[in-house]
Formats: C-alpha cells, sequence, structure tokens
C-alpha cells in the first residue's frame, strides 16, 4: 500500500498489536522486544513475500502499553463477558490478545466504543475468515463496552 490514509494505519496498528500481544504470550518475550521487533520489521516491511501496511505506531505503542499495564482489569472484564463455562485462559490464544487490544482501547476511551467494536470484528475476520468468531467477538466486546463505558449506550 502506498500511501495509507490514518485509518487505515490505525487499523494496521491494531491488527499488529493483536499479533505481537500474541507473540508475546506464545514466546514469553517482554513487551519491549516484540514491539521493537514489530516496529522495525513488520509496520511497511515485508513478511514472508508480502508488503506490509505501514501502522500508526503511536496507536500500537499505546494499545500494547494500555493492553499490558491493565491485562488484569481487561482479563477480569472479558471473563465476565464470557459464558462461564468459558473462562478467558480457555479460549483461543488469538482471540484472547484480540480482547486484550480491544480492552485497552475501551478501557483507555479516546476511541469510541463502537469504532472499537467494528475495528476489532475487521480483525477477527482477518484472522478468521471462515468462521462463527468474528460474531463471537461481537458480542463480547459489546459486553466489554457496556461495562468500560455505559455513558456511551
Amino acid at each position: 500500500m502506498s500511501n495509507p490514509s490514518k485509518r487505515q494505519m490505525k487499523s494496521a496498528a491494531r491488527l499488529y498489536a493483536v499479533q505481537a500481544l500474541f507473540q508475546m504470550e506464545a514466546s514469553g518475550q517482554t513487551v519491549e522486544a516484540v514491539r521493537k521487533e514489530f516496529e522495525d520489521f513488520r509496520f511497511g516491511g515485508e513478511f514472508e513475500g508480502d508488503e506490509m501496511v505501514e501502522g500508526d505506531v503511536e496507536h500500537f505503542r499505546a494499545v500494547m502499553e494500555e493492553a499490558v499495564n491493565r491485562q488484569a482489569l481487561i482479563d477480569q472484564m472479558t471473563d465476565r463477558a464470557l459464558v462461564a463455562k468459558w473462562p478467558i485462559a480457555r479460549i483461543d490464544p488469538t482471540l484472547r490478545a484480540l480482547f486484550r487490544a480491544a480492552g485497552a482501547e475501551l478501557v483507555e476511551k479516546s476511541t469510541p466504543p463502537r469504532v472499537v467494536i467494528t475495528e476489532y470484528v475487521d480483525v477477527a475476520k482477518a484472522f478468521f475468515p471462515e468462521g462463527r468468531e468474528p460474531k463471537f467477538v461481537n458480542a463480547v466486546l459489546d459486553h466489554m463496552a457496556r461495562e468500560a463505558q455505559p455513558e456511551a449506550f
């Protein structure tokens, strides 16, 4: 993508944040190490033969920082949004990373919750193009958004 818009760059930053949070959990790497790898090699770089979109670095950093610093709060919100038989520890690690990134934006409150929901449902569609996960993500994030920002509904 030659000249992405600010919105496209924020969307890319959200996708990268989910990937980075997943990588942190899977590898045990620090937030600093993963953030540096993404900023140095993924943003606008080439990955497995594909040109990567330039992401909004500031938004990526803000989502990562909030997700890491407020993970316990975000995980508790996610648990409350999930049915009792499915605590966050039992869900797919990609979805767990997605809920943490989206939760970071919901608790930080600088982006309208409906925008956060729409953006992360789109991220879910990128990871799960054939499955029911995007509808699941929509329902969980709607519940989380109403808890984090009830005044917006």
